[in-house]
């Protein structure tokens, strides 16, 4: 297997791009968890906590957008196969030390391949609907840090980004 050899899976032996082709694998139960953050000034942060922004509840915007971006991540990101998800979750921490929302992931299903892709899909979609609701107030807002934080199932099994918030 290719990934046993640390080689590219989504590229052929000419290296051409191609859909790894999942058919041949078990369904098991997978899921997947990522995070990511999104730093901006104390006076905007105080706006999400109250609920103060003119065009809403920013963080119950950002979860539905979060979830809903999950369930399109094959039609955004070209080599990801359609999923029938079972759950998505988007949950935030706000770090008033930091002057950050820490913004948490999470995708399942039983199939045949992970749902890594979705789990940052929802994060990534989350961190720009905050952006989005936020900007009128502040336009320097940093997204960042996203990444996987763990992944259970599948033939490669389970593991921990230790690195992660």
């Amino acid at each position: 297997m290719a990934d046993e050899k640390n080689e590219l899976t989504h590229t052929d032996e000419a290296g051409k791009a191609k859909m790894v082709d999942v058919g041949h694998k078990d369904d098991t139960r997978r899921v997947a968890r990522a995070s990511g953050e999104i730093r901006m000034k104390r006076e905007t942060l105080e706006l999400v906590k109250n609920n103060a922004m003119k065009k809403g509840d920013v963080l119950a915007v950002a979860r539905v957008a979060g979830i809903m971006a999950a369930k399109q991540t094959h039609a955004l990101i070209p080599m990801c196969h359609p999923l029938l998800l079972t759950s998505v979750k988007v949950d935030f921490h706000i770090n008033d030390e930091e002057s950050k929302i820490e913004i948490y992931g999470e995708a399942a299903l039983t199939g045949k391949t992970g749902v890594e892709m979705e789990a940052l899909q929802a994060v990534s979609t989350a961190a720009l609907t905050i952006f989005d609701m936020c900007k009128a107030v502040e336009h320097t807002m940093e997204i960042g840090a996203i990444r996987v934080i763990s992944k259970e199932g599948g033939k490669s099994g389970s593991w921990r980004n230790e690195n992660a918030l």
